[in-house]
C-alpha cells in the first residue's frame, strides 16, 4: 500500500497499559509528532485507537484440511488463495502476519509491489519435518514418496538440516520452523512425543542464530517443549501440554509463547462438517481443553506469551474467535499487548506494536473500549477504520 499521510483526532489511543486522549499523525507511513496540511483527516472523538494487530502464527497457504492437497496443490492456486487470505485478515484489523511454515519470496515480492492488500508479511518458508514428523502429510497405509510441499519439508540429519536452513535464509525467510512434537493434523505421529535429536535442532538454532535470525518449534507437550528451548529455540508455537515446570524453564530461557487457541476451538466446532479426518479430530480433543490452561501458566511464569491462530482451509475465518479465547484465558489487556508488543518484540521490528514517534502507521480504530467492553476486540462490526501505513482499508471488499 502507498504511504499515506493521515491525522486521527480526538481519540483515546493505547499506550501499553490503558489509553491516553491525544492526537495521532501518520506522515509517510509512520507515526509522526505533528501532522502535514495535507493530511486526511479522521475525527475519532468517542472512538479508540489501538496498533494494528499481529497474529504471530498465520498459514497463508493453508488452503485446505487435507494434507496432502495443501502440500502438493497447484502453487498458482494456492498464491491466489494465499493473497486473499491475507486480504481478510487485513480487514480484520491484522496489519502485520509471521507465516510459520508456508509463504516464499514471490508472495512477498507480490505484497511489497502491492499487487493486492495485505498485512505486513514475515515468512519461514515451509516447516522442516523429520521423517513421519507433523510435517509429514503421509499416513502410515500410503507408500508414496514425499520429501517437500507449500508448507512443509521433510528433513533428517545434520548436515542437511544446515543446508535446508540456509537455503531458506538465502531465500528471504524471517525465521525458521521446525516441528519438535507431534500434531493434530498430521496422521502418523503421537503429539506429546519430542521430534528430531537434540543435535539436529541445535544445528538448526546455529545456523539460523549465526545469520541474525531464531528458530520457532511447534511443540505441545512438556518433553517437547524443554526439548526445544534447551536446544535454544526462542519460540514455542502451541504449547497447550505444558505444565508449571515447563512454563518457568521457557521463562528463565526467555522464550515466547504463541498460544493457537482458536485453532482447536474451530476444528472441535466445524472440523467434522468440513472434512477433518477422525484421527485428526481425535487428537484435537486431547488438547482442546488445556490450551487456556497453558496461557494461564505461561503467564504466571513470566513468559512472554503472544498471539496466533493456525486456523487451515475455511477455519480462516475463525480468525478473530482467537481473541475472544484468549482474553477468557487472561485479560483484555493481555491479550492487546500479545497481539502488539509481545508479537512485535519476538518478530524483532522496533516500529511495530505502538503508537509512538516512528512507529508504523498501523492501527485499528474501534467503536468502544476494549477493556471495558473486550468484545470490541473481537467483533469486526466493531472495527470503525483498519489503517495499513496510513491508508485505510476497504472494509467492505
Amino acid at each position: 500500500m502507498p504511504a499515506a499521510s493521515l491525522s486521527i483526532f480526538g481519540a483515546h489511543v493505547w499506550h501499553g497499559d490503558g489509553f491516553t486522549l491525544r492526537d495521532v499523525h501518520i506522515v509517510d507511513g509512520r507515526i509522526s509528532e505533528t501532522g502535514t496540511p495535507d493530511a486526511t483527516r479522521i475525527d475519532a472523538t468517542g472512538q479508540w485507537l489501538i496498533p494494528g494487530l499481529i497474529d504471530a502464527h498465520f498459514h497463508a497457504y493453508a488452503t485446505s484440511m487435507d494434507g496432502l492437497e495443501n502440500e502438493r496443490g497447484p502453487l498458482s492456486y494456492t498464491a491466489i488463495n494465499g493473497a486473499r487470505r491475507l486480504t481478510r485478515a487485513l480487514q480484520r484489523g491484522f496489519t502485520t502476519v509471521r507465516d510459520v511454515a508456508g509463504g516464499d519470496i514471490g508472495l512477498a515480492q507480490a505484497i511489497d509491489a502491492e499487487l493486492f492488500p495485505s498485512p505486513r508479511y514475515h515468512f519461514t518458508g515451509p516447516a522442516l519435518s523429520q521423517t513421519g514428523g507433523h510435517g509429514d502429510p503421509r499416513s502410515a497405509h500410503i507408500d508414496v514418496c514425499f520429501s517437500h510441499g507449500h508448507m512443509c519439508e521433510v528433513v533428517d540429519g545434520v548436515d542437511n538440516l544446515r543446508v535446508a536452513v540456509r537455503e531458506r535464509l538465502r531465500t528471504g525467510a524471517h525465521a525458521i520452523k521446525v516441528m519438535a512434537s507431534g500434531g493434530v493434523f498430521s496422521l502418523t505421529d503421537p503429539i506429546r512425543i519430542p521430534q528430531y535429536s537434540e543435535d539436529e535442532l541445535r544445528a538448526v538454532v546455529d545456523e539460523a542464530t549465526r545469520r541474525g535470525s531464531y528458530v520457532c518449534a511447534h511443540a505441545y507437550s512438556s518433553e517437547a517443549v524443554q526439548h526445544a528451548v534447551t536446544a535454544g529455540v526462542r519460540s514455542i508455537e502451541h504449547g497447550n501440554l505444558i505444565d508449571e515446570q515447563t512454563a518457568e524453564l521457557m521463562a528463565q530461557a526467555g522464550a515466547f509463547l504463541v498460544p493457537t487457541l482458536a485453532a482447536y476451538d474451530a476444528m472441535d466446532r466445524r472440523g467434522a462438517d468440513i472434512g477433518l479426518n477422525a484421527i485428526s479430530l481425535q487428537k484435537n480433543s486431547e488438547v482442546l481443553a488445556k490450551g487456556q490452561h497453558a496461557v494461564r501458566l505461561a503467564h504466571a511464569a513470566g513468559v512472554r506469551v503472544g498471539f496466533g491462530t493456525d486456523l487451515m482451509g475455511d477455519l480462516e475465518d475463525d480468525q478473530l474467535a482467537g481473541i475472544r479465547l484468549q482474553v477468557e484465558a487472561g485479560s483484555a489487556a493481555d491479550t492487546l499487548r500479545s497481539m502488539t508488543t509481545v508479537n512485535a518484540e519476538l518478530i524483532g521490528d522496533p516500529a511495530l506494536g505502538h503508537l509512538g514517534a516512528g512507529a508504523y502507521g498501523d492501527a485499528v480504530l474501534l467503536a468502544s473500549d476494549p477493556l471495558a467492553d473486550p468484545s470490541a476486540l473481537w467483533r469486526q462490526d466493531s472495527r470503525v477504520a483498519v489503517i495499513r501505513a496510513g491508508a485505510p482499508a476497504d472494509l467492505s471488499a
